[in-house]
């Protein structure tokens, strides 16, 4: 019993003549369970760190990189698109034609999520047991989807991109 629980603590045997003479030879001292404190995480850690920053600072004077193209403000692109996840909400805005109609359909969805718990009369973790919160997620995500593909089309397929 107390030699298995020498291996499982992984302390060094001091009495075995082969793990001795490993240790006059320099090695295998690290495998055998040497502590992180301080040995790590004093001494090593802020080489490692010291030592990123430093290649970080070197790459950044050698190889100075630009973030673009300079930004020319007489010239005005001829299609102007938010980020992709910006995407369904554009198209949102962009298909209705009350805006006011539009920011009270973009307040709607955080309403929903928050009114799909109440809804639900069971408390189950499992999503093939809340029919409620599963049609919620999968009619979400693919109208997000529709608007998301739409906001890229022209104004007349947005919505029924180009299919109808």
């Amino acid at each position: 019993l107390e030699e298995s629980m020498k291996k499982l603590n992984k302390q060094p045997d001091f009495t075995d003549v082969k793990f001795l003479r490993k240790l006059s030879k320099g090695m295998g001292y690290s495998s055998f369970g040497e502590p992180a404190w301080p040995n790590d995480l004093l001494y090593m850690f802020p080489v490692v760190i010291l030592g990123t920053l430093g290649v970080c600072v070197c790459l950044a004077v050698l190889e100075p990189s630009e973030i673009g193209e300079r930004a020319d403000p007489f010239a005005t692109p001829l299609e102007i698109l938010p980020e992709w996840y910006f995407f369904p909400t554009f198209n949102l805005l962009r298909v209705l034609p009350d805006k006011l109609l539009g920011v009270l359909a973009m307040a709607a969805v955080p309403a929903g999520l928050i009114l799909v718990p109440f809804l639900e009369a069971n408390s189950r973790q499992n999503p093939w047991r809340r029919p409620v919160g599963l049609l919620t997620f999968v009619f979400g995500f693919w109208l997000s989807l529709l608007l998301a593909m739409g906001a890229v089309m022209p104004i007349d397929k947005a919505l029924s991109l180009g299919i109808l």
